[in-house]
Parts: structure tokens; sequence; C-alpha cells
């Protein structure tokens, strides 16, 4: 399966269920009320099948696998290959399990511990974790299980950060776990992956992360030829963490795009204004989306949105920036699912293909990149999920029309990956990065606050957060 990218070019650019389903193109169904009782059992009852499909991806090693296929009977096999957002997110899914008492803190704790046991033992370069493993026994991957193709370790920045913020959860959920978790990060500097800015060539030194780097050359390896420029995207964890830990100047946040800069060649010509923010030049780009200004994502897909604020409270420390973002972007992919497209669902997110394989979906228009995702009538319910906090009503009736009009979850596993609500196919698969997005946001609704422990504190509550308070979007 292809890893999600969502980076910009900056060196080149300035920088099989049944067919259960409904008809194509229902009409868009009104969101019924959502009594707070009933949604909150029906909400811990999915949590509940979530995190089973996520233990059923775990393997005896202790590390969540990249799926399970879950249309046939009895026991699902994990897959081969993990990765370290993988296993980053069997981290916080078994930590809100024990914090919602789906499972007994003693359990919690003895599962936590497992995989950290596991991820002590893991090959690493650098500091870093690299991007395939064999999740039954810890070693890197030098070809791809399902092809035989070969496979060249690398070291993903973005990757690495879901791994490190899985840890920092498994640390403020399980105590003891600390003094392994620091011994584990201890040489895990996020400087590793930055090049820092120069005013003299922008292009070569942007002041960004790079998408990672292959260590197999000497030095620090040979890196990739982007860094990841883009602002509303999920890199931006690893941007917070290093920032947060002090490997990563404070001025890193404001050298990411907003939008690309005027002129780039982007997804649409961006209006705004250049301002001063702590000495530097900061393009305070917005897009224009069915008349709603918002700053859009690169691939214009769910999760690059609203992924790290499950773990990072951008909208409480930034309510009139990133908090209206991210209403505004929640709102700008109803409106294409149900409107624009005429699906009657909505939800476009990178996932797996009902008919088999892996893809990236969004809205167009509300990503930079110009040849950008398309939702292609496919509806994940992951994106559903994150949609929680910003529309919590509309989210519920999305997912349950998904279960009754397709047959999308079953109480063993929850929620399968996908959905082409154009053919009525489902997919065959659970992957554990959604599944984990799931548990995650249905964790923060029913419990808020219960993963945003390590993320409050320390070097984000004094580094981070003045700077999201100063971030003034021009929408």
């Amino acid at each position: 399966m292809n890893r999600r990218r969502f980076l910009t070019a900056a060196g080149t650019t300035l920088a099989a269920t049944s067919l259960t389903g409904t008809a194509a193109h229902a009409a868009p169904r009104p969101a019924p009320p959502v009594p707070g009782e009933r949604s909150a059992a029906e909400l811990r009852e999915w949590f509940a099948a979530t995190y089973r499909s996520v233990m059923a991806m775990t393997s005896d090693f202790g590390l969540a696998a990249d799926k399970i296929d879950v249309s046939a009977t009895g026991t699902p096999t994990p897959s081969v290959q993990t990765s370290p957002t993988n296993i980053g997110c069997g981290l916080w899914s078994t930590a809100a399990a024990g914090g919602l008492g789906v499972i007994p803190a003693a359990t919690m704790r003895e599962r936590l511990a497992r995989t950290v046991s596991a991820v002590e033992r893991l090959e690493r370069a650098h500091g870093w974790w690299f991007n395939w493993y064999d999740a039954h026994d810890g070693s890197v991957l030098t070809t791809w299980p399902e092809s035989g193709d070969p496979v060249r370790p690398f070291l993903s920045t973005v990757d690495n950060a879901w791994l490190v913020t899985g840890l920092r959860i498994a640390a403020h959920a399980s105590p003891e776990l600390r003094p392994r978790v620091a011994a584990l990060l201890a040489d895990a500097h996020w400087s590793y992956y930055y090049t820092p800015y120069d005013p003299n060539d922008p292009v070569a030194g942007p002041g960004q992360l790079r998408g990672g780097f292959w260590p197999d050359k000497p030095g620090k390896g040979e890196p990739t030829g982007h860094h990841y420029g883009a602002l509303n995207t999920e890199p931006r964890m690893a941007s917070y963490l290093g920032i947060a830990d002090g490997s990563l100047p404070g001025e890193h946040y404001w050298h990411l795009f907003r939008t690309l800069l005027p002129g780039m060649g982007q997804e649409q010509t961006p209006e705004g204004a250049y301002r001063t923010i702590d000495g530097v030049n900061v393009w305070e780009g917005h897009y224009t989306y069915r008349g709603r200004k918002l700053v859009p994502t690169w691939g214009g897909s769910m999760f690059e949105a609203l992924m790290v604020p499950l773990f990072v409270p951008e909208p409480e420390w930034s309510s009139h920036s990133w908090g209206l973002n991210h209403r505004r972007y929640v709102r700008s992919q109803i409106e294409d699912g149900l409107v624009q497209e005429k699906y009657g669902y909505w939800g476009f997110s990178p996932a797996g293909v009902p008919e088999g394989g892996y893809d990236v979906y969004g809205v167009d228009e509300i990503g930079m990149q110009e040849d950008g995702y398309f939702p292609r009538a496919v509806v994940t319910p992951h994106a559903s999920f994150l949609a929680l906090p910003q529309a919590p009503v509309e989210a519920l009736a999305n997912l349950r029309a998904l279960d009754q009009d397709f047959g999308a979850y079953d109480d063993r596993y929850g929620f399968r990956d996908s959905v082409n609500v154009e053919t009525g196919r489902v997919s065959d698969f659970v992957l554990a990065l959604d599944q984990g997005m799931i548990a995650a946001a249905l964790a923060q609704h029913l419990h808020p606050g219960l993963l945003q422990g390590p993320f409050r504190t320390g070097g984000f509550q004094s580094k981070v957060r003045p700077l999201l308070e100063k971030e003034r979007f021009s929408i």
C-alpha cells in the first residue's frame, strides 16, 4: 500500500461485500436530531468495535500491523508490514480504551508495555525508526510482502511523528513507562530533518522539514527532493513536536505555507496579504470555495486538516484562525459531497480502494495541488469521525447512512475502510491508520482531552501555544 504524502515541491515551485447501497446521487438526507444518551452509547459501541479491530491487527510481537481483511469468517490475520504510524495508532488506541473503561487499567498498562518493549527492539538510524517493519518479528522490511518488490529502508518525518505521538500518550497514560519512553526519544532530534532558512536562497533553505532520508548513503543519508511546505497538512505534527522539545526553532512555523505564494502553480490564485510575525514575512493567503474563505490543505482531504487537532488543541488556542478554518473545511467537505457532487454522502480522505488497493481522495478545490485529489464517489468513515468536533449531527447522520444503506459497519471490527457510494462496493479491509483516527476521534468526543495531556503542557504550552495565538489567517 502506498503511503500518503502531503508536501510542497519547494525545490521546483519555490519552495468485497455485496451490493446493498442506494442509488447513486441520492438527494441529501436531512440530518436528524442527535439524542445525547443514545449517541454516547452508540459511540461507545463503535469505539469498542474499532478497538477490537486494532487488537486483531496487533501481532503477538506487540505491533499493530498495517491492515486486516475482515470479509471472511473467523479471526483475520494481520498483514506482514507495519509502519511507525501504525504502531503509534495502536498505542493511543489502547490508551483511549483504558481511559474510556473499555478495558481494565491493568490490561491497558500491560498492552502498552508490550508494545513499548517491541519498539525498544526495533532497528533505528540517526535516532529514528524505519518506515516499514515486519509486524510479527520487528525486522526491517527490504522486500514488500504482497509483491516481492524491493523496499529501500527510509526514515519518514511524518510517520515518525505519529510514533512519537503514540509513545508520548503511552507514557502519559502509564507513568511507569515514562523513563523508557524518554530513553527512546533521547536521540530523536527533529533537527535531523530540518533545513534552516536561508534568506539568500529560500528554495535551497526554506526553513522546512524534509520528507525524510534514505540512510544508506554516507552522512545523514540521501534526502527526499521535497520539503513539507504546506502548513495545513498532517506533517505539522512533526513541526509541533520539534518546536515543543526545542530541536526546531519557533520561526519554522512561520516558514510554512498557508497557501503557496502568488505566482506559484497551485489550484487557485490565492488572496491575502503579507504580514511580519516574529521577524518573518508571512504570506497569509487563503482560497475561496462556495463563497467560503479558508486555508487549504495540500490535497483537499480530511485527515490532512483534522488529524492533528485530535491531539493538539488548535481550535482552543487559535479559535479565530485554526478553529474557524477547521469548521469551514468540514462544511466544505459536506457541501461537496451533498450539494456539488450530489452523492448523498460525504467524507473524502485517503483510504483503501473498495475494489482493492489504495488511493488518495479529497475535494480538489480546497487543496493546493494542481492535479489534486478527487472524490470519485469513494467515501471513508474516518473522515466523518474527524468531523465530530465541528459537525456532530451531520457526522453521525452520515455514518448511520453508510451503515444503513451499504452495511459499512459490523459489530465485530467497526466500520470498513471505505465505500464506493455509486456502486455500493464496500472495502474488505480495515487499516490501522484509519481505525486509529476513528479511535482517537471517538475518545476526544466521549472524553474531551483524554489523549491531549502530553500536548497541553511543557513545550507545547510554552512554545507552541504562543505561535498559535499569534496566528491570523486571512479568512
